[in-house]
């Protein structure tokens, strides 16, 4: 396959972002967003899907969280979108289930080029520490609209809402990583019936 890297600046009032990441990476992290909770679930995100990812954002968290929130989950959106290309010999889907402690969640992505999600977490608690559990719905909404991929995301059970959450981003790591890897079968095809995605 070819270098699957990707770059992506993007700056409004409100947010100033910059995301690199290499789909093919070690799983190596490093974050600077103001938002030190979204920070712990990005690395999830880069540990389980051995992606490298370095995440910088200026924004506006004087005023909450919100757009940097949101913002980075566009601009992640934007990065994968770049970096996998025309999508020709990926898995395409992928899905994981992943537990911690009391907590179990499955996440299931498609890089069907159509934007969607589905997220069903039953959150304990509406903040963890001083983040809105409700943000989350922001990030993963403005991924997908920008990833083009259809998103299922369940929390199946859990009391602790940081667990919930937690079991969320490893597994969403674990799918993206899945749905991503080279498959020999498939080298040079386009994983669709409709010959594009």
């Amino acid at each position: 396959m070819a270098n699957r890297r990707a770059q992506v600046n993007r700056n409004t009032l409100e947010t100033k972002i910059s995301v690199s990441l290499d789909l093919d990476g070690e799983g190596k992290g490093v974050f600077d967003t103001g938002v030190p909770f979204l920070e712990h679930m990005m690395d999830q995100i880069a540990r389980h899907g051995m992606i490298d990812l370095d995440i910088t954002c200026d924004g506006d968290t004087h005023i909450d969280d919100h757009h940097t929130v949101e913002d980075i989950g566009i601009t992640l959106g934007q990065a994968v979108a770049k970096a996998v290309g025309d999508k020709k010999g990926i898995r395409r889907y992928g899905h994981a289930y992943v537990p911690l402690d009391e907590a179990l969640s499955r996440v299931v992505i498609d890089f069907s080029g159509r934007p969607g999600l589905m997220m069903d977490i039953p959150f304990t608690q509406k903040r963890i520490g001083k983040f809105d559990t409700e943000l989350f719905s922001e990030f993963f909404h403005g991924f997908v609209n920008h990833a083009q991929v259809t998103l299922h995301i369940d929390n199946l059970r859990g009391h602790n809402a940081h667990h919930q959450i937690e079991t969320v981003f490893k597994a969403f790591g674990r799918a993206l990583r899945m749905a991503l890897e080279e498959d020999p079968r498939m080298a040079g095809v386009m994983p669709s019936t409709k010959g594009s995605l």
